[in-house]
Parts: C-alpha cells; structure tokens; sequence
C-alpha cells in the first residue's frame, strides 16, 4: 500500500492522505493532472500553501491561472520566474509560485543551446515566432521542459505542476514526444538536406530531387513561408537532437520515484469518465499514482431526511394536511395543541423540527368561529386574520426549504453514483473528496480552507 494511502472498508475506496504525501521527503513533484475546469490550478496552489504551511520549500508552476489566483497569493502577476509568497511557510518552509511563458521558456531553450548570433537569427525567425507561441504541443513540451529546469536547480525539495488543460490525457503525456519528434523528424531532415549539401549543388539537388515535393509544399505553406522554415531548420541544425532527448529525459523523470501524479476531477460524468481514462492511461506508461482529488463534493447536514420525505412534507404543508403526523396522535389537530412537554422524536433534523413547528402554530391558533362585529370594530378578527396570514407566510417558508433541500438530496445522490461507477472500475484509486466552496477562492485563507478539507480527504456538511 502506497505510503499516501489509508485503508477503510471494503465497500469504500482507500482515503488520500495528502499530508502524509506532503510531508514525505522523498515526494519532489506532485503533478496535478485531469480535465479543464474542475480545478487543478487551485488543487495545485492550495498543495503549495499547505505544503509551505508544513515546512517544505515548495514552488508551483501554474498554467495560465486566473488573475484572482495570483492576488490571492499576494502577487500581483506571475510571470516565468518563480516569485516568494510572502506570509507563507512555517518551520522552514517557503512558497514560491510562477506561470509558465511557453515563447519564453523555448526562447530560453534557444539561448542555451546556440551561439549569440545564431541564437539570434532564430528569434527574429517569423517560422519560429509561430512555433514557439503556438504550435500544437508547445505548451506541453514547454511545461515538462520547466519542469525539468526547476528540479535541476534543486532550489526547492518539492515542485507542484498544474498541468494544461487537454481535451484528452494523450495531449499531455504524448505532446513533449510529439514535437520532439516533429523537430528530430524527417520532414525537418529532408528541409535541411539543401542547407547541408550548400550552395549551387545544393540548390540542384532540391529542384532536381524533390521538385515534386517542394512544389507541393510551396502551394500548402507558401514560398515565403517554405524560405522561413528552411532558414529556421539551418539555423536550428545543431539543436535538434536535444528537443527528443530532454523529452525523453523528462519522460523518464515523470516515472521515477519521488514523482506523484494527482488526478484531479468534479463529480460529474464526463470529468469523472476523463478521470479514468488518465488513470487507465498513466498505468499503461508506469507513472506514479498518488490518487484521485475529487473537487466540489456536495454535503448536507440533514442527510437524515431523504429527498422523498422533504417532498412530501413540503406536499403537505401547501395542501394543508399534516407533516410526518405520527400513529396515535390523529386527534392533535382537533385537540387545539401539542401536548406540553413532548420531546421532539429522536434523530430529528432541523428541517423536520421547522415543519413540525409551523403546523403546531397552526393547530395551536385556530381560526376563530362566530359572529363577526362591524368591519374594524372586532379584535378578534383582527387576531384571526393575522395568525393565519402568519401561519400562511411560515408554512410557505417552510415547504421552499424541503424542497430545497431536497434538490440538494437529488444532487449528492447523483454525484454519489458517479463517483460508485468510478470505483467500481478502480477501487484500488486512494480518493480525497473536497467539498463544495460557497463562493471563489480569492485569498490565501481560501487557499489554507481548501488545504484544510484536502487533508480532511472527506467532503464537510454543507
């Protein structure tokens, strides 16, 4: 069993233990991974907070947070340079965060690896300045390849990624060795070919041995464009063979020990459905599951109280019957009144004893029979009138409450379900579930909240 993991019934998955991850030294990269919209980047930025909170030197790389993420950690803008959080860290502990600049990280790569003037004539390159903002997979490759410059400095023992958001798990584990095949490939080969035999000669063997080829490239890409790649696969020729293998070398770095993979979802079908193909997927390649994180739980203190008794007591009171009236107590409403000093029954909800309440007043203050005086002239049809305009507003109040709470009920049963069909085809997944936040998280204490109910591993009532 793995050292995150706690074991409990058999009918329930084992529980992630975030803080025993975090705390482990051996854990140096937590990779938060899963589909757009259920809230890696806050799962990520929240790890950081507790991890700094618990006296780890940590740093988040995020992908293209929201702006409201970086002011809750007290910063302004995040750029491609880690910057301190300040207020943060305890025993030791540090938190330093960073958005990923995907055209100057491989602007970075290009800098690195050539000389000034070559490293030069790249960047004004119009066929690179397309690739390296743009071209499909240069996100990806450009987070692993900062992946791999974080945990080389070795400035901090823990680096939480939030990985980009892909329409499938393939883009993010196949993007890296995509475009590093495409720049080590043998289209790019065949382009230098002319560059390599030079001059005249050169220049012969593209119209004599690939005049087909480039004819047909020069109508897809353009004669202009077709000159910019050629001059960019010249001045790159040095370079290519290091793309596949800092590929390669981060590829293997996601699959040693020390690297956790967190999959994080919504309890919804299609995130959940994603979930699991990303767990399907990161077995196929060997990488590390640390567990899923299963964001925005609903909860309900008066889970005591089903859909279909909130419903039904709500039915009662707007028809005016009887709400749970109970065997033998068929005479109260004639009666006049509840019996003084009748204990409410056991395991009573709140919602229960608000329905019971509202009919005792009504059974308690019944209309009142006889004559009535003039108009105005009579107390007691002012009384009368007045308690059943307020036994009329409580019974109303009350009927608007079962049935939202029994809206609530519906949905944690839906989600519950959900979450039943994804254990079932992977009960040996450790889960965390986070409940549900009223509102965004915009500041640290939001942040330290979300830690809180990750470690806590089950979601809270709400």
């Amino acid at each position: 069993m793995s050292e995150g993991v706690d074991t409990v019934g058999m009918d329930t998955p084992p529980r992630l233990a975030v803080d025993r991850l975090l705390d482990d030294p051996e854990t140096r990269i937590i990779v938060c991974c899963g589909a757009g919209g259920v809230g890696k980047t806050t799962t990520a930025a929240a790890l950081g907070v507790r991890a700094a909170g618990r006296g780890r030197k940590a740093v988040v790389l995020t992908i293209d947070p929201a702006r409201r993420l970086a002011q809750s950690m007290g910063i302004d803008s995040l750029d491609n340079t880690p910057r301190k959080v300040e207020t943060v860290g305890a025993g030791g502990g540090e938190l330093h965060a960073m958005m990923l600049d995907m055209k100057r990280t491989f602007d970075e790569i290009v800098e690195a690896h050539a000389d000034g003037e070559r490293a030069r004539a790249i960047l004004a390159n119009p066929f690179y300045q397309s690739l390296s903002a743009g071209f499909a997979g240069t996100q990806e490759y450009m987070a692993m390849e900062k992946l791999g410059q974080l945990r080389a400095r070795d400035d901090w023992d823990l680096i939480i990624v939030d990985t980009p958001p892909s329409r499938s798990a393939l883009d993010f584990l196949d993007a890296p060795k995509r475009l590093g095949s495409f720049l080590d490939g043998k289209f790019i080969r065949v382009l230098m070919a002319p560059a390599k035999v030079g001059g005249r000669a050169g220049m012969k063997f593209l119209n004599v041995g690939m005049s087909m080829m480039t004819g047909t490239l020069s109508k897809l890409m353009g004669a202009s464009l077709l000159k910019d790649v050629q001059t960019f696969v010249a001045a790159m020729d040095t370079m290519f063979g290091g793309f596949r293998t800092r590929a390669d070398a981060t590829f293997r770095l996601l699959q040693a020990p020390g690297t956790a993979f967190l999959v994080v979802a919504a309890p919804e079908p299609d995130a959940l459905r994603e979930a699991a193909y990303f767990v399907e997927r990161l077995a196929a390649e060997s990488m590390p599951l640390a567990g899923l994180v299963l964001n925005r739980v609903h909860g309900s203190g008066a889970d005591q109280l089903s859909a279909e008794r909130a419903l039904a007591a709500a039915e009662n009171l707007e028809e005016g019957g009887i709400v749970d009236q109970e065997s033998g107590k068929a005479g109260l409403r004639d009666s006049g009144a509840e019996p003084t000093g009748t204990a409410e029954p056991a395991g009573s909800t709140q919602t229960e004893r608000t329905a019971r309440t509202a009919q005792t007043t009504r059974t308690a203050n019944p209309p009142e029979t006889g004559s009535p005086g003039p108009e105005g002239d009579t107390e007691a049809g002012g009384t009368e009138s007045g308690v059943a305009t307020d036994t009329a507003v409580v019974d109303r109040i009350t009927a608007g409450l079962l049935r939202l709470h029994a809206e609530r009920m519906q949905m944690i049963a839906r989600e519950q379900r959900t979450r039943d069909r994804f254990t079932s085809l992977h009960p040996e997944v450790a889960v965390a579930e986070v409940a549900a936040l009223p509102g965004d998280v915009h500041d640290l204490a939001g942040l330290r909240a979300i830690g809180e109910r990750l470690a806590a591993g089950v979601p809270a009532g709400a």
